[in-house]
């Protein structure tokens, strides 16, 4: 069998072929095939986690208008959204390690379009808030399943440029989905949840028939540079120390998370707000606000593959030293951004695209540091820690950064 034959057809439709193969010509051929396939369907599975996150920022300056919905309280949503996320990315980290990939993220995709449709047809805020929150822990099902193939169908020789690619999912999702919502809101702000809402269903589909699992699913052997570490089977006692030992006391997990915190401030200080600072502040459209917010999203692709490429190419896989310089240069851009008077959307969008482009490096590269630091045996939750402190990074750009605005406007920040 085929496992790449096109889009639909052949082998895409059927996942999980257990044939076992002793050929190595034979087995180099599937490996090559079926990691094409793991990371192409991931990116389309995970592009679309954002499609029913990432639609409320846009939909957020009409909220306000058509409810009433303080900035103050909308930031709060953001951050008990966020700290939820954080929380179900660490816990659904450690289950993430052990579980079949391929069901794990169908059903949060689809748990997390469920919401958005409940969402939309409510216009309580109390009740759009509980909705909004609970929609952070099926969120949080999206990564570990992807740090599962990840680490499971690439050795660790690979792994940052392979991450980096994979990484484009972040803001492929991210930049059409404010593309879309900001011509959707125009017309009514439900059909920001609507739409999305039916589109990840539809990606439901396609990633129950197209991912598999780990490499056994389908009958070939661990991943060079792997065999070692999963070939014997393991307790489940074996496996908590084991995490123990490799993710909470290891010291370079914790800096890693910490450094997590500070970049998540300035990506979802712009994802987040973005959309309602442009049309406040800058006095800018909501739908061109939409492509400016998406650039931020576009350029960190290419910060992304740039940053992966780098830290193979040149730094051995060693991540954390293109991170140091991504996030000095990622603070220079947002710093121009804020401080230099708006002179046209053009230069608004190249200082976004800036930001962007320096942020994403580091996203992506601190989950290749924390990945490689655990092991694949423990990635998933080592991410999942990384997590928690990414996303307690909503209570500054969530809830602290609407109440600033909420009480003293969008200048606040550069006031002396």
């Amino acid at each position: 069998m085929k496992p790449w034959g096109g889009i639909f057809p052949g082998g895409w439709l059927s996942p999980r072929p257990v044939v076992r193969l002793s050929d190595p010509s034979e087995i180099a051929r599937q490996y090559r095939s079926w990691q094409k396939r793991v990371l192409v369907s991931s990116i389309i599975g995970y592009a679309t986690f954002y499609f029913v996150r990432k639609n409320l920022s846009v939909a957020m300056p009409v909220l306000q208008n058509s409810l009433g919905i303080q900035k103050s309280s909308l930031g709060l949503c953001l951050t008990l959204h966020g700290l939820l996320y954080g929380v179900s990315k660490f816990a659904n980290g450690f289950l993430g390690d052990r579980a079949d990939a391929r069901v794990f993220m169908s059903l949060g995709l689809a748990g997390s379009a469920l919401l958005n449709l409940l969402f939309g047809l409510n216009s309580v805020a109390i009740i759009l808030g509980l909705i909004w929150i609970a929609n952070g822990w099926f969120q949080g099902m999206g990564f570990p399943p992807c740090a599962r193939l990840l680490t499971h169908w690439f050795p660790p020789k690979q792994l940052a440029t392979k991450m980096s690619i994979w990484n484009t999912s972040h803001p492929i999702g991210g930049g059409l989905i404010v593309i879309l919502c900001g011509y959707l809101v125009v017309i009514d702000w439900r059909l920001c949840f609507f739409i999305p809402a039916v589109i990840a269903l539809g990606c439901v589909i396609f990633i129950w028939f197209t991912l598999p699992d780990t490499p056994a699913s389908v009958g070939l052997p661990e991943v060079e540079g792997t065999q070692s570490e999963s070939s014997r089977a393991e307790s489940r006692a074996d496996f908590r120390a084991f995490v123990l030992r490799q993710v909470f006391r290891n010291k370079f997990i914790w800096i890693v998370s910490l450094a997590n915190f500070f970049v998540y401030i300035v990506r979802f200080a712009v994802l987040d707000w973005g959309p309602t600072l442009l049309t406040e502040s800058k006095h800018i459209r909501i739908t061109h606000a939409g492509w400016m917010v998406a650039a931020f999203e576009f350029c960190g692709l290419g910060g992304a593959l740039l940053g992966g490429w780098i830290t193979d190419r040149f730094l051995g896989g060693r991540a954390v030293r293109a991170c140091v310089v991504y996030m000095a240069l990622a603070g220079v851009s947002v710093f121009l951004f804020w401080k230099i008077p708006f002179q046209s959307e053009l230069l608004t969008t190249g200082l976004l695209g800036a930001a962007g482009f320096f942020i994403y490096g580091p996203q992506c590269l601190l989950a290749v540091a924390a990945a490689n630091l655990a092991t694949k045996r423990a990635a998933a939750t080592a991410i999942g820690l990384t997590s928690i402190f990414a996303y307690a990074s909503t209570v500054v750009s969530g809830w602290g950064l609407g109440a600033l605005v909420q009480h003293y406007g969008w200048d606040a920040a550069s006031r002396d």
